[in-house]
This record gives structure tokens, C-alpha cells and sequence, in this order.
């Protein structure tokens, strides 16, 4: 049974009507929350520095689609593995393009397609285009990886932390603490200052601004969690 599941799971007409569905029920929670945006003039503020790359944590990665303007084209790095495909027929329903492949630069960056998303990003930022992806390291909730470090390093472009919190949502049991964001609340898209890599830097400063990323991104999460009346959430998200 277990075996059967899984195969109907891998046909690209289950993944592509899952895709669907996740798309229209996030546009549901998009059209029936009362999002706002902290700071208010967050895009006035970063386009003098697009494109960027946006970074943010895992489990808040379903309402990201919506962080985008038609005015300013973006693509988002969804995984290889038969999740992701939903996830990718979703984001570009959401009119967000993708780049296929793992942001995780460890044992499995060359198996998971690392080195070619790697390549493929670095030429979305060359062309204009800005660049979103999870932070964490795989696996491992609330740490940010070098990865996302190195692509800033080597495109030139600055990293803008973001945070996504609904009033009303569902949070999954699994490792990366993942909301179903629910309708009839109060949403906020918050944003922290931009973070820049210098061309040289070393494996010292690498750390530093890897450090850094995961303090704003955290310091993030609790702030957007406090504007939508649900502060204790953003403690533990």
C-alpha cells in the first residue's frame, strides 16, 4: 500500500493537481488575511539595491510567492525531491519562476544538483532578476548555512532577510516547523536591513555575516510574530 501511495505520488498528474490546489488555497490566505508590511516603504527602500537575494527560514516558505511585485521579477530555489515539484507547479501558478536544486553546500551539494542551482542563481541576480531561498541548513531548523553566504559572495548581490506570520495558521510536527497558513487574519511581510559580503571575504568573515544572517532572521520572526498579536509564537517558530 505504502509502495502504491508513493508511486501515485511521483505521476505528474497527482503532483501537478496538488500543485494546483496549494496554489489557490495560499491566494485564498492571501486575498482573506489583512497583510501588512513592516517597514511600510520595505520595496521603496531595496530597490535601489535590486536585485537581491531574499532569505528566509524554511517553515515560512509557502506564503513567500506573495513577497513578489510584478514590477520586480523574481525566482525561488525549490528542491529536486517529488515535494518540491508540487512546490515548483505551485510557485510558478503564483507567478514565480524556479531554479531546481539544493542550496545546501555539504555532503550532497554535487547529488542534489547544488552546483548547477548554484550556477543557475548566480546568473538569475546577472540578469535583473531577484533571487529567494531558505536559509537553514538542511535539516536543521533556525540554522542558517554558508550556502546563501557564498551566493551573495559571488554574484555581488546583498541578502534581505524577510519574515512571513499569519495571526491564524497550523504548525506542522516536523523539522523545519512549517506553518499552514489559515484565512481571516492579520499577515505581515517583514523586512530587516541588508546584509552585503565583500568580494574577498574570508572564512572568518564568512561566519561573521552567517552569524549574522541567522540572528536578523531569528530577531525577525519574533518581531513579525508580535505584529500579528501572537508574540509567544515567535519565540519557538
Amino acid at each position: 500500500m505504502k509502495r502504491t501511495l508513493r508511486e501515485l505520488g511521483r505521476a505528474g498528474w497527482v503532483q501537478y493537481v496538488a500543485g494546483f490546489i496549494a496554489a489557490e488555497f495560499l491566494r485564498l490566505v492571501w486575498l482573506t488575511n489583512r497583510f501588512t508590511y513592516d517597514p511600510a516603504n520595505i520595496y521603496e527602500r531595496i530597490e535601489p539595491d535590486m536585485p537581491v537575494i531574499v532569505a528566509f527560514w524554511h517553515g515560512q516558505h509557502f506564503m513567500m510567492p506573495f513577497l513578489k511585485r510584478k514590477k520586480y521579477p523574481a525566482k525561488v530555489l525549490v528542491s529536486r525531491h517529488r515535494d518540491g515539484e508540487i512546490n515548483a507547479i505551485a510557485a510558478e501558478r503564483l507567478h514565480v519562476g524556479t531554479v531546481r536544486g539544493s542550496g545546501d553546500h555539504g555532503n550532497s551539494f554535487h547529488r542534489k544538483g547544488g552546483v548547477a542551482a548554484f550556477k543557475a542563481m548566480v546568473k538569475v541576480l546577472e540578469e535583473g532578476t531577484n533571487m529567494a531561498l531558505t536559509a537553514d541548513v538542511p535539516k536543521i531548523s533556525r540554522k542558517a548555512g554558508l550556502g546563501i553566504i557564498m551566493l551573495a559572495r559571488e554574484s555581488g548581490r546583498p541578502i534581505l532577510p524577510v519574515a512571513i506570520a499569519t495571526s491564524r495558521f497550523k504548525r506542522l510536527n516536523n523539522w523545519d516547523r512549517s506553518v499552514i497558513h489559515l484565512p481571516f487574519g492579520r499577515g505581515v511581510i517583514a523586512g530587516s536591513d541588508i546584509i552585503r559580503v565583500p568580494p574577498d571575504a574570508d572564512d572568518k568573515k564568512m561566519e561573521e555575516l552567517r552569524e549574522r544572517l541567522e540572528t536578523q532572521l531569528n530577531a525577525l520572526t519574533v518581531r513579525a510574530y508580535s505584529i500579528v498579536g501572537r508574540p509567544d509564537e515567535g519565540l519557538h517558530a
